[in-house]
């Protein structure tokens, strides 16, 4: 079966970011190191390779510039069992609610201006294992 195993987000502030992802989702960091023209900050749910890419000032190569000039990813999706307290933990951080009131999945711009999501446990149909 294909999975996804590892997301990348460009981000300006890697530390505010990290703080973020570590205060809000419980993330954890393991490893962060320079490659190329960028520091590389991974970090973990536990399943997924997480990773917050900050590029050195003034970098014009074709990979920093792949997705765009600014922060960037479309949008990802974080499952959490408390949706309530995951809001609180957004506006903690003063992050922009983008979606209308009571709508379900909560779509919000993180550090930097990306845009997620927060979805109840089981939002998202899983395929069950062959018997």
């Amino acid at each position: 079966m294909n999975r996804i195993v590892h997301l990348a987000l460009k981000v300006e502030n890697l530390e505010k970011s990290t703080e973020f992802y570590e205060k809000v989702f419980g993330f954890k960091e393991v490893e962060t190191k320079k490659t190329r023209d960028h520091i590389s900050r991974h970090m973990t749910d536990g399943n997924l390779d997480f990773t917050l890419m900050k590029y050195d000032e003034g970098t014009r190569s074709a990979e920093s510039l792949a997705a765009g000039e600014k922060p960037c990813i479309h949008h990802f999706a974080v499952e959490v069992e408390d949706l309530e307290a995951s809001v609180a933990g957004l506006q903690k951080y003063g992050c922009e609610i983008v979606s209308d009131p009571g709508v379900i999945p909560v779509k919000f711009r993180a550090p930097d201006g990306i845009v997620a999501e927060i979805v109840p446990a089981a939002r998202y149909k899983k395929l069950k294992a062959a018997t």
